[in-house]
C-alpha cells in the first residue's frame, strides 16, 4: 500500500449486541423506522415490507437471519437502511433494507484502522473486525440477498 493511506467512508450500524460495518456506498437511504406486518408463513428473518421509492423491499432482521432472535426494535432510535445489492441479481432485487437497533453513524477509516480479530461468524456474518477499539462485523450481504430471493419464490 502506499504512503498516502486512502480511508473510505463507512457506517457504523447498531444491532442487538453488536454493530456492523459497511461502506456508505453500499447503503441507498437511512429512513425512520416503519414497516408493515410481514403475515403469517413468512421466513423468521422478516420483519415486514417497506414502501421505499414505489418499490416493497423486505426489511430484514439481521438478528434472526444470523441464527438469532428477531427483535423488534421498541423505541424511536430504530431505522431502516436501504442497501444496494451486489450480487448476481441485481436487477431483480436492486435494494433490500435491514432494520438497526439504533441510529447508524458515519466514519472514516483507513485500512490501519481496521484489524481483523478471530471469531465465530454466524450465516449472515462475513467477518469480524476491530475499529478504533469497537469490535464489529462486516455482514455477508450475498448470503442476505439469497435469503431475499428465496422468499420471493
Amino acid at each position: 500500500m502506499n504512503d498516502n493511506s486512502q480511508s473510505l467512508s463507512c457506517v457504523m450500524i447498531p444491532m442487538s449486541g453488536r454493530q456492523l460495518l459497511l461502506p456508505n456506498v453500499s447503503i441507498a437511504e437511512v429512513v425512520d423506522y416503519a414497516s408493515s406486518d410481514a403475515g403469517a408463513n413468512t421466513p423468521e428473518w422478516l420483519v415486514g415490507y417497506l414502501d421505499w421509492r414505489g418499490l416493497q423491499l423486505p426489511v430484514i432482521s439481521y438478528d434472526a437471519a444470523n441464527g438469532g432472535v428477531l427483535t423488534v426494535p421498541g423505541d424511536n432510535r430504530a431505522r431502516i437502511v436501504v442497501l444496494n445489492t451486489i450480487g448476481d441479481h441485481h436487477k431483480e432485487i436492486p435494494f433490500m433494507a435491514l432494520v438497526t437497533q439504533g441510529i447508524p453513524s458515519q466514519a472514516r477509516l483507513s485500512e490501519e484502522q481496521v484489524r481483523k480479530l478471530e471469531g465465530e461468524p454466524g450465516p449472515a456474518d462475513l467477518m469480524l473486525v476491530e475499529v478504533e477499539g469497537e469490535n464489529a462485523w462486516i455482514p455477508n450481504l450475498e448470503y442476505l440477498e439469497s435469503l431475499v430471493l428465496k422468499s420471493r419464490h
